[in-house]
């Protein structure tokens, strides 16, 4: 019944009714906005904003082919809105021009319904209150700007949205049977989680704790978050609450190579996510355990993030591991069948494990079974997790051994009870 009465009013009405709202809402805004300001001149706010929505709906619906009153009639707005803005500056002496832009979206907004779907008007609408209202908390964010941050979004739009469309899809030789594309892919995957992780830290939690320094690390490198937290505890003296966290970064691991499965192989996503769910159910029991029992309190420092998380040496040498690895891969499918994959698995888990596995998540040519790239992921991660142990014991300090130990090995060892399974 509501919508038969919706539908029996007329289109124009309806349009009417959202323009006027709409233009009110935003009026409003303004009202709100220099509501506690001593502010000797203002163009316009509630009411003076809804008449300029109503405005140019009015000029619009006369001649909507050629749109030549509702140009006419912006270009008089623009002369009026000139005029306030050249009194603002001589008056007040200040430049803003947000009253400005905001009056000309709002007197634009009848041609927006009649002409684009309703989402999107509305999305155009909320952006702009979200904007308008948000100045001191972007105020606040560019503080914490380097002066390096708008050339590191910079790279990072390069490779990802300039290199990597116009790289070809053909495999670059037999002995590799990757494509350049599917090759920077990774990259891309790879230096997107990276600079994620760089974010989070440096904007959202700058002073994290060990825990949520473990678990943002674990985003990037676990191995890399391992030698920091095991060299922390060292200096510090620091009690279970440290390896709770070496554990928490690995558990992230697992959540990290997931999502690259999910991106590069949905098959193999689909195998891992049991598995993974069981490795990331005992990390986090682990670390829950560990930090209920470890005596200390507010253990907090501060890891300064990378300063550069796009390093280009850094991604040169992912690439040279994931070429060789590609044809590393190759060559043991040839000689030595599936099984031999299990085995480089187990030996690779000493290096950077992700172009090992982004390789095994790209095997286009389905040499390797779905269920092969599953077991030789879950034993370059155990053997990976074998590495880390190794780094705790040998970096960490003499109270955190005995946990690592504990806790690296049961990861280790349901890793294998799985792949057993």
């Amino acid at each position: 019944m509501n919508m038969e009465v919706i539908k029996s009013i007329p289109g124009d009405l309806q349009n009417f009714i959202l323009i006027a709202l709409m233009s009110l809402i935003l009026g409003l805004e303004q009202r709100r906005h220099h509501l506690n300001e001593n502010v000797d001149f203002l163009f316009g706010t509630d009411r003076t904003f809804a008449l300029v929505g109503i405005l140019g709906f009015i000029l619009y619906i006369i001649d909507k082919a050629t749109m030549l009153p509702f140009l006419l009639g912006g270009g008089g707005l623009l002369l009026l809105l000139g005029i306030a803005y050249y009194y603002k500056i001589k008056i007040q002496n200040k430049f803003g021009l947000t009253s400005v832009i905001i009056a000309m979206i709002t007197y634009s907004l009848a041609p927006l319904i009649y002409l684009q779907p309703s989402w999107l008007v509305m999305l155009i609408i909320v952006t702009v209150l979200i904007i308008v209202e948000i100045k001191e908390d972007l105020f606040e964010f560019t503080r914490k700007f380097g002066r390096d941050e708008f050339t590191i979004l910079a790279k990072f739009i390069i490779i990802a949205g300039v290199i990597l469309p116009l790289l070809p899809h053909e495999p670059i030789s037999k002995s590799i049977n990757i494509s350049p594309y599917q090759f920077w892919l990774t990259i891309v995957a790879i230096s997107g989680i990276s600079y994620f992780s760089y974010i989070l830290k440096k904007f959202i939690f700058p002073n994290s704790g060990i825990m949520l320094t473990a678990v943002l690390g674990g985003l990037y490198s676990s191995t890399a978050t391992t030698v920091i937290l095991a060299k922390k505890s060292k200096n510090k003296g620091t009690s279970t609450k440290t390896v709770a966290g070496i554990i928490s970064a690995t558990g992230v691991m697992y959540f990290r190579i997931f999502i690259l499965a999910w991106i590069f192989n949905r098959h193999v996503a689909y195998e891992l996510a049991l598995p993974f769910l069981l490795l990331i159910i005992a990390a986090a029991v682990i670390s829950f355990i560990f930090l209920r029992s470890s005596k200390s309190t507010n253990e907090i420092f501060k890891v300064e993030p990378d300063k550069n998380p796009l390093e280009f040496r850094t991604a040169l040498i992912f690439g040279l591991l994931f070429s060789l690895f590609a044809v590393l891969t190759n060559y043991v499918v040839s000689n030595f069948g599936n099984e031999g994959i299990n085995i480089l698995s187990l030996i690779v888990g000493v290096t950077d494990i992700d172009p090992y596995i982004l390789n095994l998540f790209q095997d286009v040519s389905a040499s390797i079974s779905i269920g092969t790239i599953v077991s030789a992921t879950i034993i370059a991660t155990a053997s990976n997790n074998a590495v880390k142990m190794i780094y705790a014991l040998m970096l960490g300090g003499s109270a955190i051994k005995k946990q690592a130990i504990i806790g690296f090995s049961i990861l280790i060892g349901l890793s294998f009870l799985i792949v057993l399974v």
